[in-house]
């Protein structure tokens, strides 16, 4: 029996306004990753390949230290970005990704993983479109990579710091470009991608922190936690490492084991709101 179509979560509108307002919850995220350790410890190791890490919007590679130690300690070749802080999509970086991912591609000889935070999830999709021979899967952490045609339902907060910062009409001005304008709409690559949202996070909703797609190739994994604390949340970490070792070429969905296994089990329902 071929397996279910991966589709997109069934949230209507922006995050919920308490989520948004209990972001700062990261810094307590944070402060509990020591507690995540046994977690972390079981994670499988990496197989050497080389790992790109891209920053979300007005961060920029010293957001993702957690991230990057942890892979590192985990074997991999792990990168990041090199252009300074994401200030949103931008022509430098449309020209550079996919550069940088085919350089070290060359350099290293073995096909490459990106993994995308916020906004970065965006330009990992449009560096991998861009350099495709040379990318071996795909994550996002709560990033913004499905658009239905009302535009972006993330907080009127968040969207007016955009246009402050980006662009004057704010985060469909660049969502609607052509070089992102595919990826947003749902053409998905044919490549392993694995999204990973939080109901809890008020920045991104979940909507469009998910994608439809096809099963042997794309997932939606939910993760508790805050937007803002993706990138060093214990789940998240343990979660991206599992995706991260699989064998080249043999992509399967993710199925929790070992103390994740138990994390799932408590985890409480998704009802879809």
């Amino acid at each position: 029996m071929s397996a279910a179509k991966v589709v997109r979560h069934r949230h209507v509108g922006a995050p919920h306004l308490l989520h948004s307002l209990l972001e700062p919850r990261a810094f307590v995220e944070a402060a509990l990753l020591p507690m995540t350790l046994p977690l972390l410890m079981q994670a499988p190791q990496g197989d050497g390949h080389p790992v790109l890490l891209l920053p979300g919007f007005m961060a920029d590679e010293k957001s993702l230290f957690v991230l990057k130690a942890f892979l590192q300690r985990k074997g991999y070749d792990v990168h990041t970005w090199g252009l300074g802080r994401n200030l949103g999509f931008r022509s430098k970086h449309a020209s550079a990704l996919p550069q940088k991912i085919r350089y070290l591609h060359h350099v290293t000889g073995r096909k490459v993983s990106l993994v995308g935070w916020s906004l970065g999830g965006v330009f990992s999709l449009y560096g991998a479109e861009n350099s495709l021979e040379c990318v071996r899967s795909v994550i996002t952490l709560g990033s913004p990579v499905s658009m239905d045609a009302q535009g972006s339902q993330s907080p009127a907060a968040v969207k007016a710091l955009y246009r402050l910062v980006s662009h004057r009409q704010g985060s469909n001005a660049h969502a609607m470009a052509p070089r992102a304008k595919g990826l947003r709409e749902h053409r998905r690559l044919a490549i392993p991608t694995s999204c990973l949202y939080s109901l809890g996070d008020g920045v991104v909703p979940p909507q469009e922190a998910t994608i439809d797609g096809d099963p042997a190739l794309h997932e939606n994994i939910r993760v508790p936690g805050s937007h803002l604390g993706l990138g060093f949340n214990g789940v998240v970490l343990a979660v991206v490492a599992d995706r991260l070792a699989q064998a080249e070429g043999q992509w399967t969905p993710f199925k929790p084991a070992g103390l994740l296994a138990q994390v799932w089990r408590v985890m409480p329902a998704d009802a879809g709101a």
